[in-house]
């Protein structure tokens, strides 16, 4: 589907007769003309005037389609709101059901989605119940979004990301639910580029790059697979394309892979005449090349809840390179390209009806008939869950009902029922089937957890579990068992700390050194020494200050040595280096000389290059808090949270320099928040500290490594 400029009435009417001959072409210039006129001294941000958005949303939904009512909503789906015009005064023009479309828009308008938790909720109630009136008013709405995404850099900084993040978590999912892929992708992409533009410029760099390496290896597969079925003897046309940059985003944060680990940034659909021509196609694709285990997914035979039919395959193709291969029919092809859109879609002026297509009407009534049975919030979360897919429920052996994040796994399920019952888990039975405590569950299993006296939480339960909870439970249990090991290895590390100064350390010393430092006692005092919470330096300051030297902070600009004395350094962005750290300066023209960390993978560049190599150090000493640092944080999304998370970074001396939300869902957030530290011990007392926080599901430095100086 692709942009549409600015057109006028003939090139609208065009449009339309290309897949509806027998359009009200009278009606439709009657609704130009007047929308025209309504807006009339009206203008955008951008300084076109204002009835260029109309029309475009028009064209938009031709591309769809769409009927006359629809097309004619879309030209006038602003005049009540914003024009002189009234309800009465399109119903007279226009025809009832025409006004009503119209003011079903203006009040969708109207609703701010994207502000505080009740009113969102409420807003959602008066979303879903306007929809369930009439499909086509969200059509209209979807086309209208997606046309102000595409020209929202008129828009003022704060409004456009305001706009790309209800894009994002609103809009896009509601129109891929809905069906409507590819404007799910287009309005995602769109939203990713306010949101993270450094991130989605990222990508396309490295997209250039690889097409450079390795050339445009799509038209190179499309005839493979075109090869291939010619000589099958099946008919079929193959299409290639690249994956859209937030699609790739998304795989890479949830996969945690690089790019250059990323498989199947390629994707090719095969759209035949039959559907016993897509198992032919699907029989030939897996002769000519590799499949992939666990990557096959048959829609056709068990289609998705919007109608969606296909197969998924993803193989390996030429020099190992991963494509995803779809394969359907060109009925099915249409399903999934308009989604909802095809109950109202004609071709040559006869509503098409296409076997394939499902009301998500359906959908839309059942959410509506819960409206009276929950309160504001429980709705909202059940929108939320419908729109976006990504929950489990699962019974227990009494026949309740337990809610889990998509690939939950037994030891969630264990820790949702109660703490004990989780850290006591030693298997698990599905369906009455003893199974691995790292299964992952589906929709609708019986799930029995067995438990042992003395089990304990195991590391490496970390890496299965997805809910906040059970990650907070097992770390809170490893953290007790780690405990007496800090304690002890505190003990010592301020035994050696107090020698060094002269003094000797003794029980007296220790209870007023907790004692000054707000502690609750002495073992308190040991365990945050040993996990290097605080450092044994904070202590004898504490209790001796005129022995321990307070040296003024080194200057930034002074902070490594080695240097020639006319030559000016930077930080690389890429590994982020910390005083503190082991450290060697690479000579850049232009740039001077550029630190990077002893461990990062870019150094591997420049072996080939030794006389750019510079021996460096940092300097020793106290250096002001103005070194950044990135973490990625997955939080427990519930009042507060945020806020407190925040705080307690600020406790910890560091200053948060940005915030990003890189995943929002029910039960939690994922955050890359940019910290300005002092040097590595800082970073570590801080992720230390972190960690602590039983609303802290995980958190770990970052580092990208295409970020290149």
């Amino acid at each position: 589907m692709g942009q549409t400029g600015s057109i006028d009435a003939d090139d609208l009417v065009a449009l339309i007769r290309n897949y509806n001959p027998r359009t009200n072409e009278a009606l439709i210039r009657q609704a130009w003309a007047y929308g025209q006129r309504m807006h009339e001294g009206q203008f955008r941000h951008s300084g076109e005037p204002y009835f260029t958005h109309p029309a475009a949303v028009a064209a938009i939904l031709t591309e769809m389609q769409l009927d006359d009512a629809t097309i004619i909503t879309a030209l006038l789906h602003d005049t009540i709101e914003d024009t002189r015009s009234t309800w009465a005064d399109v119903a007279a023009l226009f025809g009832r059901d025409i006004a009503e479309l119209v003011d079903g828009v203006t009040k969708l308008t109207n609703l701010q989605l994207s502000g505080a938790q009740s009113k969102q909720a409420e807003n959602f109630r008066k979303l879903f119940m306007a929809m369930s009136r009439d499909l086509r008013v969200i059509l209209v709405k979807l086309a209208d979004r997606l046309h102000n995404m595409r020209t929202i850099r008129s828009m003022r900084p704060e409004k456009q990301v305001q706009k790309a993040r209800e894009t994002m978590d609103i809009f896009a999912p509601l129109a891929g639910r809905m069906g409507m892929q590819w404007m799910r992708e287009e309005l995602e992409d769109l939203a990713f580029k306010v949101i993270n533009p450094e991130a989605r410029n990222s990508i396309i760099r490295r997209f250039v790059t690889l097409q450079k390496e390795t050339g445009d290896v799509i038209p190179t597969i499309t005839a493979d697979i075109r090869g291939e079925l010619e000589k099958a003897g099946i008919e079929a046309d193959v299409f290639g394309r690249a994956k859209k940059p937030f699609s790739i985003w998304r795989k890479m944060q949830e996969k945690q892979l690089a790019f250059s680990r990323l498989s199947d940034i390629y994707g090719f659909r095969i759209i035949t005449h039959s559907e016993a021509d897509c198992y032919r196609a699907l029989g030939v694709i897996h002769q000519r090349w590799r499949t992939v285990p666990g990557r096959f997914k048959d829609y056709i035979s068990q289609p998705k809840a919007n109608g969606y039919r296909s197969i998924h395959t993803t193989v390996s193709g030429r020099d190992g390179t991963r494509i995803e291969v779809q394969i359907r029919t060109r009925q099915m092809h249409e399903v999934a390209e308009a989604g909802v859109a095809a109950h109202w879609a004609y071709r040559d002026g006869v509503r098409t009806r296409n076997p394939f297509a499902v009301d998500p009407g359906e959908w839309l009534e059942q959410l509506n008939e819960r409206l009276g049975e929950e309160d504001h919030d429980a709705f909202l979360e059940h929108v939320k869950l419908e729109m976006y897919s990504d929950q489990v429920f699962c019974f227990s052996p009494k026949g309740d009902v337990i809610q889990l994040p998509k690939g939950a796994t037994p030891i969630d399920f264990a820790y949702a029922i109660h703490t004990r019952i989780g850290n006591s888990s030693v298997g698990a039975k599905v369906d009455g089937i003893r199974v691995p405590l790292w299964t992952r569950l589906k929709n609708g299993q019986s799930v029995e957890i067995i438990t042992a006296a003395g089990q304990r939480p195991q590391t490496a339960w970390l890496d299965i579990v997805e809910t906040g909870r059970a990650k907070a439970a097992i770390r809170r249990s490893l953290r007790e068992e780690d405990r007496s090991r800090f304690v002890r290895l505190g003990q010592e590390l301020a035994r050696v700390a107090f020698e060094h100064v002269g003094r000797k350390l003794t029980d007296k010393a220790l209870r007023t050194a907790a004692r000054t430092l707000a502690m609750p006692d002495t073992d308190e005092l040991l365990a945050r020494i040993g996990s290097a919470e605080i450092s044994t330096r904070e202590v004898l300051r504490a209790l001796y200050p005129e022995l321990v030297q307070t040296s003024e902070e080194i200057p930034a600009d002074h902070a490594v040595a080695g240097l020639e004395a006319d030559q000016s350094f930077s930080r690389a962005p890429c590994c982020q280096p910390l005083p503190g750290e082991r450290i060697v300066g690479i000579t850049y023209r232009g740039k001077g000389v550029v630190i990077h960390a002893i461990d990062c993978p870019v150094l591997a560049d420049f072996e080939e290059y030794p006389d750019r190599w510079v021996d460096l150090r940092w300097r020793e000493g106290r250096h002001p808090a103005v070194y950044s640092a990135t973490l990625t944080l997955t939080i427990r999304n519930d009042a507060g949270v945020l806020g407190r998370i925040c705080t307690l970074i600020g406790t910890q001396g560091a200053n948060i320099a940005d915030l990003e939300f890189l995943e929002r869902k029910p039960d939690f957030y994922r955050l890359r928040i940019e910290v300005s530290l002092r040097d590595s011990e800082h970073l570590h007392a801080l992720l230390t500290a972190l960690e602590a926080e039983s609303d802290v599901a995980q958190v770990a430095r970052t580092r990208d490594p295409a970020l290149q100086p």
